[in-house]
């Protein structure tokens, strides 16, 4: 078993565990009322999103989500939030630098061993979510869990899905498909987004994502007898119907919108090794970008 499989196997022990112990980080995260900010690279971006529109829908307050580097300085926020597994990001400890003494800010990391805890005010240390793998699984979810149930959105139905997701089988033939596009609408989009990019990685496979109800504006032309359209959580009315006229395999998201994202993370590795790839060892990534100033 690949170090990607053993992690990705492990996410319903870690969001039942994370969830139980979100009181006692309830200090370090966003108060109801603030003005916050969600940011990281990569999968914690796509992480950020969903967080961010977890929180906004839940009546918390205004909130954003930025890619690191594209943070807004000029902006004011009460309360910014970074997700950095490896916790030596630099776009992120560039940005957590920057805000120190004007921004309050909170660092969720994987590693309590590394510069973010010296750089964020806060620190929330998901330590048994860290992970061996360069592919993000457990602890993007685990942090994302944790957030959710920070605003009142977790509830025990996620990890029991999360489970069936693990045991019952993926559809038939999908392994098989030339595309995977994935859609979600609200605080699923940054989920469909992160289902896009574990195809990506792990089995440099054609994917992308898109909010539902833009796939009609373009995406669909694409969409044909060998490709996949995976929807996570709700699908708008019509478009299940839309994706099988063109031929394509519609695959209908049942399960909690994070449940879903554990089958897509299977259907990543399960796509790799049909292609003779190794999933622990991606194609030019590393666990953390590093960057020197020369690449700022």
């Amino acid at each position: 078993m690949t170090h990607v499989e053993d992690e990705l196997n492990s996410q319903p022990e870690c969001w039942a565990r994370v969830a139980a112990e979100a009181g006692e980080h309830a200090g370090a995260l966003p108060a109801r009322g603030e003005r916050v900010a969600l940011v990281g690279c990569g999968t914690s971006y796509f992480m950020a999103q969903a967080a961010a529109a977890l929180r906004e829908g839940a009546g918390q307050g205004e909130t954003d989500a930025f890619a690191a580097s594209e943070f807004p300085r000029g902006r004011a926020y009460d309360h910014v939030v970074a997700l950095t597994r490896s916790g030596t990001t630099t776009e992120v400890l560039e940005l957590l630098g920057a805000l120190r003494g004007r921004t309050r800010t909170t660092a969720i990391t994987a590693d309590p061993d590394t510069p973010v805890t010296a750089t964020a005010e806060d620190v929330v240390v998901l330590g048994f979510a860290d992970e061996k793998s360069v592919v993000q699984t457990r602890f993007a979810t685990t942090a994302l869990t944790l957030l959710r149930a920070h605003v009142g959105r977790h509830t025990e139905a996620a990890a029991a899905d999360a489970r069936t997701a693990l045991e019952a089988p993926l559809p038939e033939g999908l392994v098989g498909a030339t595309q995977f596009t994935f859609l979600g609408r609200g605080w699923t989009v940054g989920l469909a987004h992160e289902a896009a990019l574990k195809m990506r990685e792990a089995a440099l496979a054609w994917s992308e994502a898109y909010p539902a109800m833009e796939y009609r504006h373009g995406p669909i032309s694409v969409t044909t007898r060998s490709t996949a359209t995976w929807m996570l959580g709700e699908a708008p009315e019509g478009l299940a119907e839309q994706v099988r006229a063109t031929g394509a395999e519609w695959v209908a998201g049942g399960l909690d919108p994070l449940a879903e994202l554990v089958r897509a993370q299977r259907l990543a590795v399960a796509v790799a090794a049909a292609r003779g790839l190794d999933p622990d060892r991606p194609r030019h990534l590393t666990r953390s970008v590093i960057l020197d100033s020369n690449d700022l």
